[in-house]
């Protein structure tokens, strides 16, 4: 209670943020509705860039990809309570984008897309030490609620003042990423729009896109720090406005004004890496001015530590070890139950500390999987007993769910090690990477892995006693028996945990025969616990109570509505009317993509290269949609056949009949039917299975569109669905994936509705036909 009495005295500096964020906001707007006869400084009139070519869509379609990751993974890095949430600064980057394709036909302000980017990083990145600890305290007021556990806030019953003030904060703030888009929507728009071949700008469009997601993966890849990310970003916006003198020194000064703030270190004493997954920060802790430990930050939360164990440094430091014995340690505890081990399975090896902790303890050999590539190159770097340099240990770069679909192997131990992510799998989703891990699926596969000897122990930092009981739950169910639970105890020189141990009868009675084990067990093993309910891969919201939809989530999803309200309001006269075809396509369309991703994940592992992958191979699947449609409407040959006039007299009721089709079989088709041995032959069948929704979709999209006269409104309706959609992917914290199934149905049977009532363009030569564009 102490630390969130605090969190309300340190919000200050960020209500004081907040109101010059609204202020900022408000004056950009008052710029947006009055326009003088000639261009300010800061305006640009689109012509004057050099009108349409093909080299500005390529540039500016990549820079809002790249920008709109950038913002993404740098926003939620930064504020940590979004790195659970990220699809919320996802829907701000779509309601500016829309907003921005409503505006196309209007002067590009400068100043909306500098302002929002050096407010952002001056609130992010300042070293103004109130405004650091305000940012610091938001978690502990948005999500310290009983019903979702929050890494490092007390599940305390909901702070209603706490979270309003929060949220204070948190509006203006979706508010500014959002206006920081408007100028890319106009931009797009306009492009796309005056093209002399809409199919093939379209597909240049896409293509560009894809460069940006690629560019921004290698990148993170390559563990560039986000000064880098927008350094190139600004390389981007110099290039795309270079034509315009006033506005290539006023993007560049800005970008590297905002690349300085970042490359500022936050603390001497420590390192910050950035690795695929998330922000890292590396502290070295001394004992008798010697390193004794480092410390792991992730999302400026603690996360682990590399602690040195070996007999040398017990024997040189007693005072670390003074008031707990050795044997006590969590790390060395697994091998009071199975000693000297021939076999042992680590899953979440992160820096070493379990692999040092097995071979110490005799064992034969030694299966290391970590996610995070980063995170394994510091461990062979810094770890003090040099565990991944060992013979006998066997490391792969893998996400755990994967990793247990996939082995053949059995071993005689498997430790689940601290195995939690602070983080999502994508921006397009709010499964965390280790939800898949933590269900009734995962361990009864996980199972198979263990020998009929063997032992099976999961630590966990259990900060809530409904945890303890999931977990406790998820063990009896899978061996038909109640696990040995004990916590270690806190503090000193350990990672202290909570271990549920089962397996073997037989041999956990002969450990717990010995009386030193017996007596801890006794002293150690009176836990608290409340019931929950089981996880699966439907639901795999390990974090979440009870199926329902979070305080936060609502109220987050309330301010993100208001907003929205706001802008649109701020624009009336602008051809702000929303179509509803339109934004049912949009909102349909996100919901696929959030289901397809999930599912991706739970089929090839919750890792970056497989998000990048799938994000890229549904863009294509919009390309496709966009060329059958080319082809069969324009083409002079494929155009005339039979088959093609046939589908064009039907065309919808084509494309929504094999909609609905595949999204009943993406809903009958149960996932663990496609776990499939061969990768070639699971991959296929997935994409299939769970895809082929998309290219329907595009189909259906590209004939409403065009059918609509290529209207800057009808792009930002379904632009404005995509928000919604993002939205509507929360309801599956209380009802289950397999939900959003549904719901994009009933969206899209919506969408054919209102078709009826979509209001007829002006005709438009063939050539002028686009789809839908990915902000």
């Amino acid at each position: 209670m102490e630390t969130i009495g605090k969190s309300f005295g340190s919000l200050a500096p960020l209500l004081l943020v907040s109101a010059l964020a609204v202020l900022i906001v408000y004056s950009l707007f008052r710029r947006l509705r009055t326009s003088s006869q000639a261009p300010g400084r800061l305006e640009v009139d689109i012509q004057d860039l050099g009108g349409f070519s093909y080299r500005q869509l390529v540039l500016i379609s990549m820079l809002s990809l790249f920008l709109e990751m950038l913002m993404i993974r740098w926003v939620s890095s930064e504020i940590r309570i979004f790195a659970y949430f990220k699809n919320f600064v996802l829907v701000a980057c779509f309601l500016g984008f829309g907003l921005g394709c409503y505006l196309y036909h209007r002067r590009v302000q400068l100043i909306a897309m500098v302002s929002p980017l050096l407010l952002l990083t001056v609130i992010l990145k300042a070293p103004v030490s109130p405004l650091r600890r305000s940012i610091a305290a938001l978690p502990a007021l948005l999500g310290a609620a009983a019903e979702v556990q929050v890494w490092g806030v007390p599940a305390l019953p909901t702070s209603w003042t706490g979270m309003l003030l929060a949220l204070c904060f948190v509006v203006p703030l979706f508010a500014v990423i959002a206006t920081a888009f408007i100028p890319f929507g106009q931009l797009v728009g306009w492009y796309l729009e005056n093209a002399p071949n809409g199919v093939t700008a379209y597909t240049v469009n896409v293509l560009a896109s894809l460069a940006g997601i690629a560019g921004f993966t290698l990148l993170c890849f390559l563990d560039h720090p986000p000064w880098v990310w927008m350094l190139v970003a600004g390389i981007l916006a110099v290039l795309a406005f270079w034509k315009n003198r006033h506005a290539r020194i006023l993007l560049g000064i800005a970008f590297l004004a905002c690349a300085y703030l970042l490359a500022i270190p936050e603390n001497p004493t420590a390192k910050t890496y950035w690795s695929p997954y998330q922000k890292l920060v590396v502290q070295p802790q001394y004992s008798d001015r010697q390193i004794a430990a480092y410390v792991l930050n992730t999302n400026d939360s603690w996360y682990q530590q590399v602690l040195n164990l070996s007999p040398d440094f017990v024997q040189s430091h007693p005072e670390l070890f003074h008031h707990r014995p050795l044997n006590q340690n969590s790390y060395n505890m697994p091998y009071r139950f199975y000693p000297n081990p021939p076999s042992v399975l680590v899953l979440g090896s992160g820096m070493g500390n379990d692999v040092a902790a097995a071979l110490r303890n005799g064992a034969g050999s030694v299966e290391a999987v970590e996610i995070d590539p980063l995170i394994l190159k510091l461990g062979r770097e810094l770890h003090f007993e040099h565990p991944y340099q060992s013979p006998r240990v066997h490391v792969t770069l893998d996400d755990a769910r994967s990793y247990i679909e996939n082995s053949h192997e059995q071993f005689d131990l498997i430790v689940f090690s601290l195995l939690d992510s602070h983080t999502t799998t994508s921006h397009f989703t709010n499964i965390r990477i280790d939800n898949y891990v933590y269900t009734r699926e995962a361990l009864q596969r996980a199972k198979q892995l263990l020998k009929p000897d063997g032992l099976f122990i999961v630590k966990f930092q259990v900060d809530t006693p409904w945890i303890a009981g999931r977990l406790f739950k998820l063990m009896r169910g899978t061996f038909d028996q109640d696990p040995i639970q004990f916590q270690t105890d806190r503090g000193g020189y350990d990672s202290s945990g909570r271990f549920f141990v089962a397996g073997s009868p037989d041999r956990i009675a002969r450990a717990t025969s010995d009386p030193a084990l017996a007596s801890y067990l006794a002293t150690h093993g009176n836990v608290p616990m409340e019931p929950a309910i089981l996880t699966t891969d439907d639901w795999p919201y390990f974090y979440q109570h009870a199926p329902v939809l979070p305080i936060i989530v609502i109220l987050v999803s309330i301010a993100v509505l208001v907003v929205f309200g706001w802008f649109l309001r701020q624009t009336s006269g602008e051809g702000s009317r929303i179509d509803l075809h339109f934004l049912f396509l949009g909102a349909g369309f996100m919901l696929l993509e959030a289901q397809i991703v999930s599912k991706m994940a739970l089929l090839f592992g919750t890792t970056w290269v497989v998000n990048a992958v799938v994000v890229s191979g549904l863009l294509c699947l919009i390309v496709a949609a966009n060329l059958v449609y080319g082809a069969l409407h324009h083409h002079p040959k494929i155009g005339g056949t039979f088959l093609a006039r046939l589908l064009r007299e039907k065309w919808g009721f084509w494309s929504y009949t094999g909609l609905f089709l595949s999204l009943g079989v993406m809903y009958i088709v149960p996932l663990e039917k496609l776990f499939f041995e061969s990768w070639v032959l699971r991959a296929t069948v997935a994409t299939l299975a769970l895809c082929t929704p998309v290219f329907f979709a595009g189909l259906i999209f590209v004939s409403s569109f065009a059918r609509a006269g290529f209207r800057g409104s009808a792009l930002g309706s379904n632009l404005f669905g995509s928000l919604v959609g993002g939205l509507l992917e929360s309801g599956s914290l209380w009802f289950g994936l397999k939900s959003l199934t549904i719901f994009a149905a009933i969206l899209y049977l919506a969408s054919a509705i209102f078709l009826k009532r979509l209001t007829v363009g002006p005709l438009k030569t063939p050539a002028k036909v686009e789809a839908v564009v990915a902000p």
